[in-house]
């Protein structure tokens, strides 16, 4: 059994992988979130009165803060998923995003570095700082046939992106100067339960729900892997216990759609589920409404998983079909929790215009 100091665990990401340890492993975990607007405490709901579950609101950029949960917690490992993670609100707003992801991450490595330096030798040897990342370090796949390895060059796109790269970076140095035990993974497009609606998937569910314009950028033609949430937090979980230091591994879905399609399967399964539509509308593809392209789009993420599969024997669960269906599913089956999100910060605007 370990001590698991988890960052960022009431987002998207994050929960799920809280969910599953607190569900299928036998670790204790201690969550430290800021609670941003995309930090949700009610995705944690489930396994909240878990005596194996902690949370703590921290920001990650507050050194004594984290000095204090180390001392005191004592982590075995770390999960390192806090993060600004939304394109579009980093062309609006980049300041955010390198704050966080860099400053922050180099805040929780230093803290890292200090508590794991005064470990004994055994405990040493055993821990593991696992940093979390995105496919959209690597930039923009151009040949159809192409896909990310962990060997491609980083060559990011956005504010986001490159603030992710960053600190990507941070994390192999740390390894490289110091010694921190650390490990990288870089994964394809999520989706799932408890998905903050001003992403694709979850946004176009519940704009047709509401009768609202299903917005595509540019045609629709954007290609993304698309990796189902709960086989990401398995995969997370199978690197923190078995990776080797040092080591990158992607993580994807072998689910490459265009985004066009994504929506339109969408419709088709709303069609189905929820038959009596918002007044107006035959079918719920009467909604898709064709807008300008955000700045620095990219066109193809795909990621190349062999190696995740082949050393540490993870692969997908979910094909897409199976997957879309369950996210639609849930959204439908659970409008108190997203309702909640949208009477707060986010109400379903276009983000990512520039000004």
């Amino acid at each position: 059994m370990m001590n698991i100091l988890l960052t960022g665990g009431a987002g998207f990401i994050g929960s799920a992988v809280a969910r599953h340890i607190i569900n299928d492993t036998k670790d204790d975990i201690l969550v430290v979130d800021s609670l941003t607007y995309a930090g949700n405490l009610e995705s944690l709901k489930t396994i909240a009165n878990s005596t194996r579950f902690k949370f703590e609101r921290v920001d990650i950029c507050n050194r004594q803060e984290l000095e204090r949960i180390f001392k005191d917690f004592k982590p075995d490992a770390v999960m390192h998923l806090a993060a600004e993670s939304h394109v579009d609100r980093s062309i609006d707003g980049p300041a955010a995003f390198i704050e966080t992801n860099i400053v922050g991450t180099y805040t929780l490595l230093e803290a890292t570095r200090q508590y794991w330096n005064s470990l004994e030798p055994i405990a040493k040897e055993a821990f593991r700082f696992h940093h979390i990342s995105t496919d959209e370090v690597y930039g923009d796949l151009h040949g159809t046939a192409d896909l990310f390895t962990e060997t491609t060059p980083y060559a990011p796109s956005s504010p986001y992106s490159a603030s992710k790269a960053s600190s990507d970076h941070l994390v192999r140095a740390w390894l490289r100067t110091y010694g921190l035990p650390t490990i990288v993974t870089n994964c394809s497009n999520n989706y799932g339960p408890y998905h903050f609606p001003e992403k694709l998937i979850p946004l176009v569910i519940l704009n047709a729900l509401d009768g609202k314009p299903l917005p595509v950028y540019g045609n629709g033609a954007q290609v993304r892997d698309w990796l189902y949430v709960e086989d990401h937090a398995r995969a997370l979980y199978t690197v923190v216990t078995k990776g080797v230091i040092g080591e990158t591994y992607n993580i994807g879905g072998h689910n490459e759609r265009k985004n066009i399609e994504v929506v339109q399967t969408i419709c088709r399964l709303l069609d189905e589920l929820v038959p009596a539509k918002p007044a107006g509308i035959n079918v719920y593809e009467d909604l898709i409404t064709y807008v300008t392209d955000r700045p620095g789009h990219d066109m193809r993420y795909a990621i190349d998983a062999a190696k995740i599969d082949e050393e540490l024997g993870w692969k997908p669960q979910e094909t897409f079909e199976s997957g879309i269906r369950k996210t639609v599913e849930w959204y439908l089956a659970n409008e108190e929790w997203w309702s909640r999100v949208k009477d707060g910060s986010y109400a379903g605007e276009r983000l990512g215009l520039t000004r």
